[in-house]
């Protein structure tokens, strides 16, 4: 009989296009929709823009979830239905709830004079407990020196959303949640927090190991419920470690919409269809369509 192991699955990344430059993606995954809250987690980049070029998305919908967008390197400007006008810059934290309903545009960030830009990030969407799903919308920047951080053995911690290592994040979240980057030294162990169920490691440089098996850049090892495996770094490694509690009950995604059921979705696409969202201030004259047929995510 094969001994237990704390690794349940591995994830390899899913190239997409975004339409100004290429992002892996990671969640969801055919054998694994959420981990904790986590419904969606894209790296995007390493890219190298030239002077006034970055991501270019176009306004779009979102119900159901919580956005949270954190740079490594680069910039992007946030704006919102709300009105909200925002630059995020590495290590900080740009969190928008969407509720029932928000829309949102990313560009090139408002330098003056546009400069050549490298750009590597994490995006991930949250999804939203059932009693939140129709929570009014609201956006939220937190600055980098408002996170908690700190290190030990080698290893600098920031929580970005959620509880880990005894910290709390100024982040609001609706369920139990985990997310952390760790920035670890070669040979340096990566803590994991004991007070999460579901957890995964995500690297997006460098490479670790567990259980004698060593995971590279773009690769995803989800744990095992419960389990506390030890994490080693092989070399400089920076990794974002992943989960929270079991949401309650499966969630559908279409596009940029998530929910706990079809009808919720049915009507958010009408809803965009119809012209039923509001519009973003400052960034009305685009929009993306409503996909047809069915996006691939």
């Amino acid at each position: 009989m094969a001994e237990p192991t704390a690794i349940d699955l591995v994830i390899e990344p899913r190239p997409r296009d975004i339409g100004s430059f290429e992002v892996r993606r990671v969640l969801p995954h055919a054998k694994r929709r959420l981990v904790g809250p986590f419904i969606f987690f894209d790296h995007m980049g390493p890219a190298t823009f030239g002077p006034g070029q970055g991501i270019e998305v176009r306004p779009h919908p979102h119900i159901g979830l919580a956005t949270v967008t954190y740079l490594f390197d680069g910039a992007i400007l946030h704006r919102d239905s709300l009105g909200s006008y925002q630059r995020i810059e590495p290590g900080a934290v740009n969190w928008m709830v969407a509720g029932k309903g928000i829309v949102h545009s990313e560009r090139p960030p408002d330098f003056n004079p546009p400069r050549e830009m490298a750009m590597e990030g994490i995006q991930t969407w949250i999804a939203l407990p059932k009693e939140h799903e129709d929570a009014e919308p609201s956006f939220s920047h937190h600055p980098a020196d408002t996170l908690p951080r700190f290190t030990r053995d080698g290893t600098d911690y920031t929580v970005i959303a959620g509880t880990a290592y005894g910290e709390r994040s100024p982040v609001r979240v609706f369920s139990e949640t985990l997310y952390v980057h760790a920035e670890a030294q070669a040979g340096a162990p990566i803590a994991l927090p004991d007070e999460h169920a579901e957890k995964a490691i995500y690297v997006v440089r460098g490479s670790v190991e567990i259980e004698g098996r060593e995971f590279g850049p773009g690769q995803m090892a989800v744990l095992a419920d419960g389990a506390m495996p030890a994490v080693v770094a092989r070399e400089a490694s920076t990794t974002m470690l992943v989960g929270g509690a079991p949401l309650d009950g499966p969630r559908m995604i279409w596009w940029n919409l998530v929910a706990s059921t079809e009808d919720r979705i049915e009507a958010a696409k009408r809803r965009w269809s119809d012209g039923g969202f509001p519009k973003v201030p400052g960034d009305e004259e685009e929009f993306i369509p409503l996909p047809a047929p069915l996006p691939e995510v």
